[in-house]
């Protein structure tokens, strides 16, 4: 197994302890979601453009920075995959008006902008926010 097939596999057994996830931004990178399902968890994948995602992931136009909370309402946590600095407070407080956890990446040495666990997995960290600060 190639070190990103393990990356993605960690990624998703983190998940797997949750019931309904939904991504943000989940761009054309449809195989963590698509593995989430399989697995049996419900997810919703939001973008600001309508994407192609796989069959039993529902897809939802919504820009985290003008969110349509109603998407997040249900989830018990929300992630993202290489998230920019600017998005990690948006998505901060949309998990927080959710009240459910954040968890994601970030691309390359960016730090997280946020409080933050660190979960250490095959070919970086994993960035956990709770929903309630301390």
């Amino acid at each position: 197994m190639s070190d990103s097939r393990r990356n993605l596999k960690a990624i998703v057994d983190y998940l797997l302890e949750y019931d309904h996830v939904v991504e943000v931004g989940i761009g054309r990178r449809t195989d963590v979601a698509a593995q989430l399902v399989q697995a049996g968890v419900a997810v919703t994948a939001t973008d600001v453009y309508l994407r192609d995602v796989p069959d039993g992931v529902r897809s939802v136009r919504d820009d985290v920075v003008d969110p349509d909370l109603e998407v997040y309402a249900d989830a018990d946590a929300i992630y993202a995959r290489h998230l920019p600095p600017e998005l990690h407070r948006p998505t901060l407080e949309v998990a927080r008006k959710a009240d459910t956890d954040f968890l994601f990446t970030t691309l390359g040495g960016d730090q997280p902008a946020i409080p933050v666990e660190r979960r250490t997995i095959r070919e970086g960290t994993l960035y956990v926010a709770r929903s309630q600060p301390g």
